[in-house]
């Protein structure tokens, strides 16, 4: 049986389903309904039909279930921002775990999977140390911000949000009261026109520091010193900003920063160790639980003060600092450049001597280093966004063969995907816990840790006569010696995994972990320059 739109169905809700909306089943038909949790039982009117499945807007709760909770925000059903805020906090960690614990199995194909229970928050309310909030107006031309309602740009007005700090309702009375005071205009998404975008708020929780930074449509903003003059009114204030960004785009921040009074930055601490967290830095926006993170990234890594540590996508160093604390030599590597100087600043102003860290992106940075370099890692540590690793890099990482990978991911799905190839490629899933850094919604971090598998099983291999050449000839030379030998006839300088693809074409059988791709990523291929002076090398040493 099927539905049509609009139409009203009673449904028990038995699941939730990956963004927290509430599943149900009607005579087999299965129902999505936002803002419904398990056990309810609810009224509910159709807005999209399918064949199989819908769509459902919640119109009553006629059962509520015992896991259901008031909202404390008044919005939390309207803004996007949250999820599960009607859902009780310990169902909420129960779901963010089996979130992870599904997706290991169902797209990395674990089955036996060493979950540790679920890293809580005491308090899972005002902990956000940044807020983003978009300026508008609303119908009657008043200005507001506040946050988008879900898959949406229409704004939620909403100054006081309960996931943020308290400070940031009064920096943004004292914006919007700036604005109208001297007639500064809103950014119109659809005109293009308009001056303030964003306001953008970052608040050290132990240091108590507060950041402004205006997100303008323009170089400059009319009349800055007296909005300076009323944001310096409150304590803490240490930095305020804007951040120039003239492009019709979705993006919030644009390149340009210019400081309009105190310091280009804030100061806050995870542990012991002093960040510099600038508009443009990524910082953790839970600071407690990433302490918590942190250290549980530290015990699986177990350093003993002689490793050396690659922390890739390394933002401002943070994980790279904090593993600095134990380990011989840590190196970070991130695509932001103004993230590398303040990485190198808290470097310096922490004191480590042993964190080095360099400009790029990952999948070029860390591979050109482990070809040209022949750098070693006797750890890795990945924290990549939500889209995850990209295959180039993973096939370096198991190339280098470290002892332990620790990944830490915001997304189990695309976590689970790269678990699946680095387990395929020598290693050994040995722990998995999750930590809840955004209590009240759907998203959940992991920390996992990853074994280089050690084969303890022997077996016989009968090599017949016909197998004996191909056998031999992989063994005639070595990856050095056919280096040494292009670069000595040609001038030519090419890597193992260009030796390994051209010894792959000849039917040469490969024992190192070279990984030749899906197809889905992008894999340096070998030039035919370079292919043509390996090939001439393979036959000189009678491999071909």
């Amino acid at each position: 049986m099927g539905f049509g739109k609009n139409d009203l169905v009673v449904v028990d809700i038995v699941d939730l389903s990956t963004d927290g909306s509430g599943i149900g089943k009607v005579e087999g038909y299965t129902l999505f309904v936002k803002d419904a949790v398990i056990g309810d039982k609810v009224r509910v009117k159709v807005v999209k039909a399918k064949k199989n499945y819908g769509y459902a807007r919640l119109m009553e709760v006629l059962e509520p279930s015992a896991d259901r909770v008031e909202a404390r925000c008044g919005f939390a059903r309207q803004c996007g921002g949250c999820q599960l805020q009607e859902l009780s906090y310990e169902k909420q960690l129960a779901f963010k775990e089996d979130k992870i614990r599904n997706n290991l199995q169902r797209i990395g194909g674990f089955v036996e999977i060493p979950m540790e229970p679920m890293v809580g928050m005491e308090v899972p309310f005002a902990y956000r140390n940044k807020a983003q909030f978009p300026v508008g107006v609303n119908r009657d031309g008043k200005i507001i911000t506040g946050f988008y309602a879900g898959r949406t740009h229409s704004i939620i007005e909403n100054r006081d949000c309960c996931l943020g700090v308290a400070q940031n309702k009064e920096v943004l009375d004292r914006v919007i009261g700036f604005m109208e005071r001297y007639g500064i205009s809103a950014y119109d998404e659809e005109t293009g026109k308009g001056l303030v975008r964003h306001v953008l708020i970052r608040y050290g929780f132990k240091t108590r520091e507060i950041m402004v930074c205006l997100i303008v449509n323009g170089t400059k903003l009319p009349h800055a010193g007296e909005l300076v003059d009323s944001l310096r009114e409150m304590d803490g204030m240490t930095s305020i900003c804007l951040n120039v960004n003239t492009k019709r785009n979705n993006v919030i921040l644009g390149e340009e920063v210019q400081v309009l009074w105190g310091q280009g930055y804030i100061t806050d601490y995870i542990g012991d160790i002093s960040f510099r967290i600038s508009p443009l830095s990524f910082y953790q926006v839970n600071p407690v639980q990433t302490e918590k993170l942190y250290n549980l990234a530290m015990e699986y890594a177990g350093l003993t003060g002689e490793e050396t540590v690659w922390d890739l996508y390394c933002g401002i160093g943070t994980i790279s600092l904090f593993l600095a604390q134990k380990a011989k030599n840590v190196y970070g590597v991130e695509i932001v450049p103004q993230a590398i100087a303040d990485a190198k600043e808290n470097a310096a102003r922490n004191g480590f001597e042993n964190a080095h860290f360099y400009v790029g992106k990952a999948e070029e940075v860390f591979p050109q280093k482990f070809e040209q370099e022949k750098i070693k890692a006797d750890v890795i540590v990945v924290d990549p966004p939500r889209k995850g690793c990209e295959e180039s890099l993973l096939a370096t990482m198991a190339a280098m063969a470290p002892e332990k990978i620790v990944y830490v991911s915001c997304d189990s799905a695309t976590l689970a995907r790269d678990l699946k190839y680095l387990c395929a490629h020598g290693y050994e899933l040995r722990r998995v816990r999750g930590i809840d850094q955004f209590g009240m919604t759907v998203h959940v971090e992991t920390c996992v840790l990853l074994s280089k598998l050690k084969s303890t099983k022997s077996i016989e291999v009968e090599i017949k006569l016909d197998e004996m050449d191909l056998t031999q000839a992989e063994s005639k030379a070595t990856y050095a010696e056919i280096k040494e030998y292009v670069l000595k006839n040609t001038g030519l300088k090419v890597s193992q995994l260009y030796i390994a693809q051209v010894k792959r074409k000849h039917g040469i059988i490969e024992r190192v972990n070279y990984n030749i791709g899906n197809g889905k990523a992008k894999i340096p291929q070998v030039p035919l320059e370079k292919e043509q002076a390996i090939e001439e090398a393979l036959r000189h040493f009678k491999m071909i």
